[in-house]
């Protein structure tokens, strides 16, 4: 981590200009970053060792300035090296480096301390994530595009100063067009009298735009549209006034936090954990332990974000392609800097987060992830007996929280402990829905409902398409070690016989998993199911093998055929859950390199060997999401929208965990 002390100079991320959210990162120089160090294997990378990487790179004669990373990560040590590790003891650190020089891309495997390239490969037949370098890119040369020109003078747009236009990832859907092409789908907008961009855009033009040989390869043009003047600014107060401040709710802490941290180890409550910031899945927890009667016992080896799917419904040649991988296709959302007292509590702890840019330097993103307690009046147990006072305890929790921006979608991720034992994950969507511009005004002007056959007004001439978001988490349990399995517990309606007034009753049942294909599972109302990771080797003191239950909030099933290209390409939202045999390279649900993949990566990939999971190292992979239909209080910024699943103890413990609570004045 870096104190606000080492900020030097300040940079716009080409990114966060697409969004109109103005995110500062620090660089990290070299001097500066010499104080910062590693303590625990699955730490993230430093400063001075993006530095290492960056020397090392330089020195092995692969590359040249003009070289690109489009993803510089942690390569983890192997998973029987970090669980032998011993606080003292040495561990290897090696960086996972995507390295791209023209149409080419390789993967290179560096060693840290010894400043030394281990491995180099080329990748064939992938597309590594878009760089911020290339979203904004084409812009000087679109300005000088007759085609380009042409549509902008139909338009009635000559001064394209005030035109900002944004590269995107289009997909993939089998065209001649896309085969041995790095190709971007750009769209423009009008940035004037507006510091939200998204909210005018010149619809009717989409540009097709040659990453590798830098031209365009063609403009689209449907035909002129109105671009929307309604006002997008969040600032009410130049429009309208703000309500009156409701009177304060302080939190306070006179004492201090009830957690510690030291380096990336936070002990609260009996939970125990490390964790890393990564640019393209967020927070990465690690080593989730719970003290129990004073043993330390292991549950979590690992668990983060895996994917994110957000397709657009609009089958227009300036929509039909809009469906992003945001996780994988972009992999540079996390994080972005958090506002002290709004985006967290005056109570809050903050983390910055080091990672290096596409051109291999390291930059700090201040307070990049925040750590706080929470008391909100919940109630953490309770009874009153007939002739009993009442025993009420109140509950606290422990919230590791960071957001992600994806262009015009702001996701906040919470990872949140709970004093009995169990852990929330929750998702918070919010920021920008993307705007269509429509001819008629409103809703009250399109009669035949042309206009809105794909979305919702949600502003004059403006049109929010419908889509879906799903999130895809990765889990690797190890309940009291590495030997798992998975069971179903199928809740199923019984039949009485005779003897009793009863007709019918339910049981639970429960299946163990023995094969990946038996593990492949959906949320069902109709035919309800307790999900559940057991330790079979480990009993609680009344018999029945430990074990954690993973509780589905809402969520949606796809509605895409699944012979539609892009929920091939996002296979891993066939089903709410999956279960797989750990392997150090399934870490994407969609693959490794979702950008214009073809489809079948990842999950649906990795199963379709239908491996055995019974009794051994196992990885659970959930996925949560919504279909979303915008509505008029989606504009001008969506107020959030929360998802949430919950990991739940279930005969982990011999009793509840949390009578130990003491009364609290």
């Amino acid at each position: 981590m870096f104190s606000q002390t080492s900020l030097i100079r300040v940079r716009v991320l080409g990114w966060a200009i697409v969004a109109g959210m103005f995110l500062c990162a620090v660089f990290v120089p070299a001097q500066a970053a010499r104080a910062d160090s590693v303590s625990y294997p699955l730490d993230g990378l430093t400063g001075p060792e993006l530095w290492a990487v960056s020397d090392a790179l330089r020195s092995s004669g692969h590359v040249d300035t003009d070289t690109r990373y489009p993803f510089i990560t942690l390569h983890e040590p192997l998973k029987a090296e970090v669980l032998q590790w011993k606080p003292g003891q040495s561990f290897r650190r090696e960086a996972l480096v995507i390295v791209k020089q023209g149409p080419k891309t390789f993967e290179a495997i560096v060693d840290i301390p010894n400043k030394k390239v281990v491995s180099w490969r080329e990748l064939t037949g992938i597309q590594p994530n878009v760089t911020n370098e290339e979203v904004v890119g084409m812009n000087d040369a679109l300005h000088a595009d007759s085609d380009w020109q042409a549509a902008m003078g139909r338009r009635g747009i000559t001064n394209y100063s005030a035109v900002s236009c944004v590269g995107a990832s289009p997909g993939y859907f089998g065209t001649a067009e896309e085969q041995g092409r790095r190709l971007l789908r750009v769209g423009c907008f009008e940035r004037r009298n507006t510091y939200e961009p998204d909210s005018r855009p010149i619809e009717g033009i989409v540009i097709v735009w040659d990453v590798d040989n830098q031209k365009v390869i063609r403009v689209i043009d449907l035909g002129v549209v109105p671009v929307p003047r309604t006002s997008a600014n969040y600032d009410m107060a130049s429009v309208h006034p703000l309500r009156k401040i409701p009177t304060p709710i302080t939190v306070q802490q006179p004492l201090g936090p009830s957690f510690t941290v030291e380096g990336s180890q936070v002990d609260w409550q009996n939970w125990n954990f490390h964790f890393r910031i990564d640019r393209r899945v967020g927070l990465i927890l690690s080593n989730v332990r719970y003290a129990d009667s004073g043993k330390m016992r292991s549950i979590l080896y690992e668990a983060s974000l895996s994917e994110v799917f957000v397709p657009y419904m609009d089958p227009e040649e300036t929509w039909y392609w809009a469906t992003y991988l945001d996780a994988g296709e972009f992999a540079n959302g996390f994080s972005t800097p958090l506002d002290p007292g709004t985006d967290c509590p005056d109570n809050a702890v903050y983390f910055d987060q080091v990672y290096a840019d596409e051109t291999g330097l390291p930059w700090v993103v201040p307070r990049a992830a925040c750590l706080f307690e929470r008391s909100a009046g919940d109630i953490a147990w309770r009874h009153i007996g007939s002739a009993d006072p009442v025993e009420s305890r109140k509950r606290r929790d422990l919230v590791l929280r960071t957001i992600a921006n994806f262009e015009n979608y702001d996701y906040i991720f919470d990872w949140v402990f709970r004093q009995d034992g169990s852990i929330q994950v929750l998702v918070g969507a919010t920021g920008i829905n993307e705007f269509e511009a429509v001819v008629p005004k409103t809703a009250a002007d399109d009669p035949s409902g042309a206009a809105q056959a794909y979305g919702r007004f949600v502003a004059e001439n403006t049109v929010a398409p419908y889509h879906d978001h799903y999130f895809s988490f990765r889990l690797d349990f190890d309940l009291d070690g590495t030997g798992n399995s998975f069971v179903v517990d199928r809740l199923r309606t019984e039949r009485v016989s005779a003897g009793t007034p009863r007709k019918s009753i339910w049981v639970a049942t429960p299946e163990v998993a023995h094969t990946e294909s038996e593990a492949k599972l959906r949320v069902s109302a109709e035919q309800p199911e307790l999900w559940r990771v057991i330790n079979p080797n480990v009993k609680n003191a009344i018999g029945y093998p430990v074990s954690y239950e993973i509780v589905p909030g809402e969520t949606a099933r796809p509605l895409l055929l699944p012979q539609d290209y892009p929920q091939r390409r996002a296979g891993f939202t066939d089903y709410q859950l999956w279960v797989t045999p750990y392997s150090p390279d399934e870490r994407y649900a969609a693959g490794d390199f979702p950008t214009q993949s073809k489809g079948g990566d990842g999950l649906p990939s990795w199963t379709r060997a239908n491996r055995p999971i019974e009794n051994t190292d196992i990885v659970v992979w959930y996925t949560m999401g919504f279909h979303h239909v915008p509505r008029a209080e989606d504009f001008p910024v969506m107020p959030t929208t929360t998802l949430e699943f919950e990991l739940f103890p279930f005969n982990f413990f011999s009793r509840n965990p949390a009578i130990d609570l003491p009364r609290q004045p």
